[in-house]
């Protein structure tokens, strides 16, 4: 198993990091399909469609820390929208351990919030040539209106003006 972790870390620690970021404001975010730790299959704006949803794309599990202070900022300021981590995962290695990935995560996430967890393998490549990957350890924040239109895009690191001018969008 150890070994298997080490192969994993050495190849995803070699994908290629230098795509810049496409995203406009008022674009529809490309269709993607993962699953959730739930194991519920999930596609990506089309389930979203009807209400505005965050998303919160990581690219590394160093991202996760850039995540969870988004996620303790929105909490902290109780900001109501709906939230999910998109977990997204470029390369054919990683496709082929997805459940060791996936079990992975369940262990270190609360069951209750396993929903809000949806992992993109296949179309993981397609996210972040679109929301560019540059500096990996920060989350992209995305903000989809009900259509599934971009109406907000941050990749920057978390930042207490970043978490306001997601929350005025919020309020329009």
């Amino acid at each position: 198993m150890l070994v298997i972790l080490c192969c994993l870390t050495a190849l995803v620690g070699c994908a290629n990091y230098d795509y810049p970021s496409k995203v406009n404001i008022g674009d529809a975010f490309p269709s993607a399909s993962g699953q959730s730790l739930e194991g519920e299959s999930v596609n990506i704006p089309d389930d979203f469609k009807g209400e505005p949803t965050l998303l919160l794309l990581g690219y590394k599990q160093d991202s996760q820390f850039d995540i969870d202070r988004w996620l303790i900022g929105l909490d902290m300021t109780n900001t109501q929208v709906a939230a999910y981590e998109i977990p997204s995962i470029q390369g054919m290695f990683p496709r082929m351990f997805s459940t060791v990935i996936n079990d992975g995560m369940r262990k270190g996430i609360p069951k209750d919030l396993w929903k809000g967890v949806v992992t993109v393998y296949e179309d993981g490549d397609k996210l972040q040539r679109f929301t560019g990957n540059q500096n990996p350890n920060n989350a992209r924040v995305i903000l989809l209106d009900p259509q599934g239109r971009i109406v907000y895009f941050y990749d920057a690191g978390f930042a207490v003006s970043a978490l306001n001018a997601l929350k005025s969008k919020l309020e329009r």
